[in-house]
């Protein structure tokens, strides 16, 4: 009876072991911006669908963890996307799209390789052509506590990116909402407002330094 009931006990404590939630391989923060609203009513985004929406930056800044056994821990990785239509519209496809990735100047070879398919693998087919590889040192703090909403990424003088939280003083129509999601997967979102979208860079053939709008994404990932 004994030794039944200590085969049930340690079977439980495997089964609850197997139940804890595991710790991330990676994870970190995430910002990004596009040039259209992305919290916004359904008469705005049709008034931007397929003339804007075609511009991104994507950018991520790992705080712990390593992808393809390559620690990336404190680095981080930009995309720039230029797509050939409005990303997110469902009725337009968006594909073929261009883009330039700019890696952390104080990443190793090694890592910065790993950077580059852990962006990938992030975006999917939004970075099957990338046309460019830049190095330069990148600083991205996102708020998602007590100053949520709150982002600043500056990869050194290729990409800027300026947010703050939404306020009621952004509403237009009153009918605003996530009109289109995150272009990779997060674990935690929020829409933002953009007061600063830059990227100065080559390899696009076009460059940009858009302010205020409702066009950013603020949030964490997790794998």
């Amino acid at each position: 009876m004994r030794r039944i009931l200590l085969t049930s006990l340690a079977s439980l404590a495997l089964l609850a072991l197997a139940a804890m939630p595991g710790k991330a391989a990676i994870e970190g923060n995430y910002l990004e911006v596009r040039n259209a609203d992305v919290w916004t009513g359904p008469c705005f985004a049709n008034s931007e669908v397929d003339l804007a929406g075609k511009q991104a930056i994507l950018a991520w800044k790992i705080t712990n963890g390593s992808w393809d056994g390559t620690n990336l821990q404190g680095l981080g990785v930009v995309a720039v996307v230029k797509a050939s239509a409005t990303l997110g519209d469902p009725f337009h496809d968006p594909y073929p799209a261009e883009s330039v990735l700019i890696l952390d100047q104080k990443a190793t070879p090694q890592q910065q390789k790993a950077l580059m398919r852990f962006a990938k693998s992030r975006a999917g087919k939004l970075l099957g052509h990338v046309v460019r590889v830049d190095v330069a040192p990148i600083d991205l703090v996102a708020g998602t506590g007590a100053n949520h909403g709150e982002g600043v990424l500056k990869a050194g003088n290729l990409a800027v990116v300026k947010t703050r939280a939404l306020c009621q003083g952004d509403m237009m129509c009153g009918n605003e909402t996530v009109y289109y999601p995150p272009l990779t997967k997060v674990a935690h979102s929020m829409p933002a407002f953009t007061r600063e979208d830059a990227f100065h860079g080559k390899g696009l053939g076009v460059v940009w330094n858009n302010r205020d709008g409702r066009s950013a994404f603020v949030g964490t990932f997790s794998d």
